[in-house]
């Protein structure tokens, strides 16, 4: 079978699935989960691109760079979210915390979350590196800036002063820089 047609296939299956998840947030661009749809859609995309090189010279430092971030950004989702639960006390969904979480990773970085798909992104990229994937990272990376920024306007509006504290205090994606 043709690899594009599996992709393409791929694409759309996996494309429906982000749409499904995502429908209630796509009318709300003012929302934080319009813009994460839009962050899905790249990193599928840019996954396909370079699906095929992922284990082609596999000791190359570019190589073993790409697993670090892909490791990296298995284990922040898995600590988020876990400390949204156990910490912010949601109420049905994990995203709709009663109260400011900043234990954990939160203690350095607002959004763990966020960086597990920062470092996915250039974790697939550093596997094929190409110029249609450098523009596609650049424009998942200021998507993911984005969708934090209004995330960030969300939980201002929510938490008050203990939050706008609370990123004077910390990083958005890698503590201590950034």
């Amino acid at each position: 079978m043709d690899m594009t047609l599996v992709k393409a296939a791929v694409f759309i299956v996996a494309s429906g699935g982000f749409f499904l998840f995502s429908r209630r947030w796509l009318m709300h661009p003012k929302s934080h989960g319009f813009w994460r749809f839009f962050v899905f859609e790249g990193i599928l995309l840019l996954l396909l691109i370079n699906v095929g090189f992922w284990f082609r010279g596999p000791f190359k430092p570019v190589q073993l760079i790409s697993w670090m971030l892909l490791v990296g950004s298995a284990f922040l989702p898995l600590h988020g979210l876990a400390m949204l639960v156990k910490r912010g006390k949601p109420k049905g969904s994990f995203e709709n915390t009663r109260k400011l979480v900043t234990s954990g990773l939160y203690r350095y970085i607002r959004h763990p979350m966020y960086a597990s798909l920062l470092y996915l992104a250039w974790g697939i990229f550093l596997k094929h590196i190409t110029v249609p994937s450098v523009f596609l990272v650049s424009l998942i990376t200021v998507l993911i800036v984005v969708m934090a920024r209004v995330e960030e306007k969300e939980m201002l509006k929510k938490f008050g002063r203990p939050y706008a504290s609370y990123m004077r205090a910390t990083r958005m994606f890698i503590p201590y820089v950034i």
